[in-house]
């Protein structure tokens, strides 16, 4: 029997611990997309105890928890913080099979150096051991960013933001003083395109004092992202986000769109084919002005938000009640990309997906797309959310690996709010070596020493470096 969670944990076979040990973990981290907070990095943020870190923000916990029946005072509410530790312990052990269950287990060995289960028995001597080294500075955000060697992050940011505090960070003028860790902001314009969402049409007035201008038109919109888009490829950005349910794709004329983005300025209700038809206006645009700048388009998809209505009210957004959609999706991506290629200008785009029945779908669509010269210019995105499981990682590789190019795959991401995420690409590693090296035994594929540990380093990191400029 194997030891819980130890050195080969996930390595079935000698060619995988070879792969992960030698290979895999030598290399750096380039989590180019997740949701830290960079006044927290400006300021070196020191947590205060376990809970600080652990819970503070994670709605995949929060879920977990309000599951297994902890009440809300102690997830989200102002309960004592070794109270909600408690909480959590007794959660543990009823999320067996749970992604959070291997998660929060590889925090505790890779940050404090704990490898034994965590659960109420474990919790009050866990606490007292990780509060001595969370007083250190080997746990304020530049220790950890040394510790797991991060390469550089790709913050998501809104286009009204001005930068200041990326500016400061890296440029070394920031409380956290010079560091390695490249911070890039990520161009996230989803309020200028969602606008049947409340607080449009004051959102759209932010927008425009952000550019320097008056938005008066659904043109005027486009203008004004366009700047900003500017300022953040000056200021470091690589990639752009959207988190919107579907790509758009209905044709309307100009002087149709500008009829519909004057209607939401003053709050009528829009029909479904409105909302989509300006949607279309802008994202085309926005996908033009991405390949100009030389930024990817990361598309995240089929997600249906904030389900609980009295909880969005009493918590707000992204505090765990979102799931995965089942809209339908190959009609309109293949008409936006082919809307963007049909004028040459469709940049390198990362698709990902919260259903995934999608896969297939987008593995045989994006097939269509690739070229230019551009090693795996459209990417099948890593395995997200509800999906970044053992089981989904796995199923999102082979899948690639049937329909395109696993080797040329960009590899993992946090997607997180957290600083102590980074593990989470150490378990996507330890499963891509496990698919390599099955086959690899099998005999499905050479057992050439050169080229898996070229392919390994190369998903582990190396293609989003080169992806991502």
């Amino acid at each position: 029997m194997k030891p819980f969670m130890g050195p080969d944990f996930l390595l079935d076979n000698g060619t995988a611990r070879e792969l992960y040990h030698t290979s895999a973990a030598k290399e750096p981290i380039l989590d180019y997309h997740c949701h830290l907070i960079p006044q927290q990095i400006a300021e070196n943020k020191k947590f205060s105890n376990l809970t600080d870190i652990w819970l503070g923000g994670d709605h995949y916990k929060w879920r977990a928890m309000r599951t297994v029946g902890i009440e809300e005072q102690l997830i989200t509410g102002d309960a004592d913080p070794f109270d909600k530790l408690m909480a959590w312990a007794k959660t543990m052990p009823q999320l067996l099979g749970n992604p959070l269950y291997h998660w929060s287990h590889l925090e505790l060995q890779r940050y404090f150096r704990i490898d034994e289960p965590f659960n109420e028995l474990s919790a009050k001597s866990i606490w007292d051991r990780t509060g001595a080294l969370l007083a250190t500075d080997a746990l304020s955000v530049s220790g950890i960013f040394s510790k797991f060697r991060v390469d550089a992050v790709g913050t998501t940011d809104d286009p009204a933001d001005d930068l200041a505090v990326h500016h400061a960070i890296n440029t070394g003028k920031a409380p956290i003083g010079p560091i390695e860790t490249k911070v890039m902001p990520s161009f996230r314009p989803d309020k200028a395109v969602l606008l049947q969402a409340p607080g449009f049409a004051s959102y759209i007035g932010r927008l425009g004092a952000a550019a320097g201008m008056d938005i008066k038109s659904a043109k005027d919109v486009c203008e004004a992202l366009d700047k900003r888009l500017s300022f953040f490829v000056e200021r470091g950005c690589k990639a752009s986000d959207h988190g919107i349910p579907m790509v758009p794709c209905t044709k309307a004329t100009d002087a149709e769109v500008e009829a519909i983005f004057q209607k939401a300025l003053v709050g009528k209700v829009l029909t479904p084919s409105e909302i989509d038809a300006y949607q279309t206006f802008v994202m085309v645009f926005l996908g033009k002005a991405y390949a100009r700048h030389g930024v990817v388009m990361q598309l995240h998809l089929n997600a249906i938000r904030n389900l609980n209505g009295p909880k969005l009210k009493t918590l707000g957004p992204d505090t765990g009640f979102d799931a995965a959609h089942d809209l339908p999706l190959a009609e309109k991506l293949a008409g936006f990309l082919g809307a963007l290629e049909s004028e040459h200008a469709l940049p390198k785009t990362v698709l990902y997906t919260l259903n995934p029945k999608d896969f297939y779908v987008m593995g045989t669509i994006m097939g269509a797309f690739q070229g230019d010269g551009v090693p795996g210019k459209i990417q099948l995105g890593s395995s997200w959310w509800f999906l970044d499981h053992k089981d989904g990682m796995a199923d999102q590789m082979k899948i690639l690996a049937n329909l395109g190019s696993l080797p040329r795959f960009i590899g993992m991401l946090t997607d997180s709010r957290s600083f102590l995420s980074y593990p989470r690409h150490e378990y996507f590693r330890r499963i891509l070596c496990n698919i390599l090296g099955t086959w690899a035994e099998n005999g499905e594929i050479p057992a050439d020493p050169v080229l898996l540990d070229t392919i390994v380093r190369d998903i582990s990191f190396r293609n989003a470096q080169r992806y991502f400029a």
